[in-house]
């Protein structure tokens, strides 16, 4: 693997986190009842803004050097994280059916990461 892929993967996986971060904290947010307390802009909410603003520009970032079709498909992995973190950090419970999905889409990632 070439530096400039491993490179774009590495910012591709720095976008996938911050997104499915910036989703936990907008869910935090709008959970906690946070925004009851201080407004539609209390912590949880600016720092949701900040981390997603900051993995769409990393995204931007790949984007602007690799195919639309590689970038978009491994931004898939946003959805995984996302589900782990509902599980582990909100105790959401999650079906085995859905975890199954979680794999799916990961083995696909996977796929189009080695293309």
């Amino acid at each position: 693997m070439t530096n400039t892929k491993r490179r774009n993967l590495g910012v591709m996986g720095i976008a996938t986190v911050f997104g499915a971060l910036g989703q936990l904290l907008f869910k935090l947010a709008f959970e906690s009842g946070a925004y009851n307390v201080i407004g539609y802009f209390g912590l949880y909410f600016c720092l949701g803004l900040v981390v997603y603003m900051l993995s769409t520009l990393f995204y931007f970032y790949v984007l602007s050097r690799v195919h639309l079709s590689w970038a978009y498909a491994i931004s898939g992995l946003t959805y995984a994280l996302a589900v782990i973190l509902a599980a582990e950090v909100l105790d959401e419970s999650v079906s085995p059916t859905r975890w199954a999905g979680v794999l799916v889409v990961t083995v696909g990632v996977i796929l189009v990461g080695m293309s």
